[in-house]
């Protein structure tokens, strides 16, 4: 691991879930809403959860137990997509330290989410927790052709504020965030803690963090100095 240059990092882009927010439960509540929908067990939260980071497609397949019937696959997808837009935030909350951090990093920066998750679902909860004036743009998984680890949505990002990989740093709890980082020629911080933590260090970031107030320490000038 190396050191990231904080007085040169000009924009910083957030993972949702498990970096931003802890949504495990209203995740897993809407896949076994969709899984009883179908006639189908429903699965232990904490098995959901390791299914949870390639957006929901990938989250309802691999609940499904990865079939080959593509139609029953768009199916599950509504149903999913159906519940969870009516229970996301029953239990969602902003992981402690996230509101401090962003308050701290936020000065001289643009600070932005891209997440695997639907662009409407995301952006509706950062708007409900409090956490849409911190960001200049929302991206979801369904905002360009590609998702996460394509690094299409971090390079894009990149480019409309305007400045360098090299100025960026992406922040995420899983593998393949730091993948699109790397792939985008950006730093990159793994969350230990998130929902997708097995995962993150399986692909080396340049910092790991235990939570959020760490991001302070790592990037906030200001206190680096003092």
């Amino acid at each position: 691991m190396q050191s990231i240059p904080a007085d040169q990092v000009r924009m910083v882009v957030f993972d949702l879930d498990g970096t931003l927010i802890d949504s495990r439960k209203d995740l897993a509540n809407s896949i076994n809403a969709m899984l009883a929908e179908f006639g189908r067990q429903p699965l232990p939260e904490e098995i959901i959860a390791e299914y949870i980071g390639d957006g929901a497609g990938m989250l309802v397949r691999r609940a499904l137990g990865d079939p080959d019937d593509e139609a029953l696959v768009e199916s599950a997808l509504a149903s999913f997509l159906h519940h969870y837009r009516v229970h996301k935030l029953d239990f969602t909350y902003v992981y402690h330290g996230v509101f401090e951090a962003l308050e701290a990093l936020k000065h001289g920066r643009k600070l932005a989410v891209l997440t695997n998750k639907p662009v409407r679902p995301a952006q509706e909860i950062c708007a409900a927790l409090g956490l849409g004036p911190y960001f200049f743009r929302i991206y979801g998984g369904n905002s360009f052709s590609t998702k996460k680890p394509d690094p299409e949505g971090l390079n894009f990002l990149i480019h409309e504020a305007g400045v360098l990989p090299e100025e960026t740093v992406m922040v995420g709890d899983s593998d393949v965030d730091i993948l699109t980082a790397r792939r985008a020629g950006t730093w990159a911080i793994g969350c230990r803690y998130g929902l997708s933590s097995h995962k993150v260090e399986s692909i080396p970031s340049d910092c790991l963090v235990d939570s959020p107030l760490e991001w302070i320490s790592v990037l906030d000038m200001a206190r680096q100095k003092k």
